[in-house]
């Protein structure tokens, strides 16, 4: 654990001594630091460890490895209900937006679980597939509504995962998430048991439903909120508790510190690669994401097919 916190130590100074502004050179260089530089770690920090804990939270509840936010719509909805609000609130604040992704987010995730719930499926690998046409399908009508809104441009920005437009004032609404951090931990257990199933969880006094209820807004709550922040994180709570429990098998209350440091390493080294690839531009750190994501969903596929055999 100590040889986790301090590489992730290492990164962060990375994260804050990364950038084209000469922060040590220029005279208003600590002024720039305290603006930029220190918010967009603390937000790589939050969001990191929030969407983590999101994807870990959902698998368990859903009993599937590969769930998360992006494979099962809840981030589209969440950037549907943004679009819904700069609509018919343009002038509304950050915290009316955010209370916005985050309902609709809370109505995907929802109508997601009542399909798993309703439908019968063979095959693990089907809950995200349908996950992901329940997101695309949401997607598609997001963007035409912002086509037709003339709102495409934003859309396409939200959607971008990139910590670019992360500074002083426009960030403070990700310690919201901090909250989702220290409830999962403290819902642990209990969560432990409703991955188990209805069944058994209701025979050793655990209120199924109401967990499910309380895991669901949680994952909205840090959907929401970190789309409105930053945008599209795609894969990260996909690639981290896998990782975890690679290594360390499925002890949620022992991992839960891993999930989150690691998923605070992967999106904090994604996001200097994205600043240094192609510098003195800046990629967003979704594609970096998503072609690792994707590199780790097909190892994933793939690995469980030979086991199967």
């Amino acid at each position: 654990m100590l040889v986790g916190f301090g590489v992730v130590a290492l990164l962060l100074v990375f994260s804050l001594l990364t950038g084209e502004y000469d922060i040590f050179g220029a005279e208003d260089g600590a002024e720039m630091f305290g603006i930029s530089r220190v918010p967009r770690t603390i937000a790589l920090v939050l969001s990191g460890a929030a969407m983590a804990m999101s994807g870990l939270v959902m698998q368990l509840i859903t009993q599937n490895r590969f769930v998360e936010p992006s494979t099962t719509g809840t981030t589209e909805w969440a950037g549907f209900g943004l679009i819904v609000m700069m609509f018919f609130f343009p002038t509304s604040s950050i915290l009316l937006k955010m209370t916005g992704a985050i309902t609709f987010a809370f109505i995907g995730a929802m109508i997601f679980f009542l399909f798993l719930r309703r439908v019968s499926l063979k095959s693990s690998l089907v809950v995200p597939i349908v996950g992901m046409m329940l997101g695309t399908v949401i997607s598609a009508i997001s963007t035409f509504f912002a086509l037709e809104t003339n709102m495409l441009q934003n859309l396409g920005v939200w959607f971008a995962g990139s910590f670019t437009s992360v500074y002083e004032g426009q960030y403070e609404v990700l310690w919201l998430v901090l909250l989702v951090v220290v409830a999962v931990f403290l819902l642990a257990d209990r969560l432990t048991l409703a991955g188990l199933g209805e069944e058994y969880s209701t025979n050793l006094g655990v209120n199924y439903q109401r967990v499910v209820l309380v895991a669901t807004a949680l994952i909205a709550i840090a959907t929401g909120v970190v789309t409105v922040a930053v945008g599209s994180l795609p894969f990260l709570g996909l690639i981290v508790p896998n990782i975890v429990s690679l290594f360390r098998g499925d002890d949620l209350r022992s991992n839960l510190p891993w999930v989150c440091l690691t998923g605070i390493a992967i999106v904090t080294a994604c996001d200097l690669i994205a600043r240094l690839i192609i510098a003195p531009f800046e990629m967003p750190v979704s594609v970096i994401l998503g072609i690792i994501g994707a590199i780790v969903f097909v190892s994933l596929i793939v690995g469980g097919r030979r086991r199967a055999r």
